[in-house]
């Protein structure tokens, strides 16, 4: 899609990396489906049994953990963003600041495609709120609400 647009998508793992510093085994979104600019994100990202976490969460019942689906919102979130503040290459970084009212529905098993859509439900320049849904299969999985800062990253020293 035509950069200046006010829509993106898809977005491969490649650009998602140039949005975000995380990277294996932290990178979380796999691909951006559709991105509109101050307004919203959908993201993907493929849960798979080589994730290290199901090596202990749980042996024999391997889950997805709560905290790390939260963790792929607030990723999603984070290249929403940056591509609609327009900080791709700045080495601003967006940070949790809150997290409320989050929510599990359903277990997040290896073999799912978690859609990850965020919105931003307040964009200021250093602090954003948004809202966020996990879905497999279109059923709820997790949702939760949840504040960033934008800032610069910290001083190495």
């Amino acid at each position: 899609m035509d950069e200046g647009s006010a829509t993106l998508g898809p977005l491969d793992v490649m650009r998602v990396m140039e949005a975000l510093p995380h990277r294996y085994p932290m990178l979380l979104v796999d691909r951006v489906e559709r991105l509109e600019r101050d307004v919203s994100i959908t993201a993907i990202k493929a849960v798979t049994i080589n994730e290290q976490f199901f090596q202990g969460h749980f042996p024999g019942r391997p889950i997805m953990p709560g905290v790390l689906i939260v963790e792929a919102l607030a990723q999603a979130a984070g290249v929403l963003a940056v591509e609609s503040l327009g900080l791709a290459g700045s080495g601003k970084l967006v940070y949790f600041m809150a997290i409320d009212g989050a929510k599990f529905r359903l277990p997040v098993e290896p073999g799912c495609l978690l859609t990850l859509d965020v919105e931003f439900v307040q964009k200021r320049a250093s602090v954003c709120k948004f809202a966020g849904r996990a879905t497999v299969d279109g059923k709820l999985a997790a949702e939760a609400n949840f504040t960033a800062m934008i800032a610069d990253p910290p001083k190495q020293g």
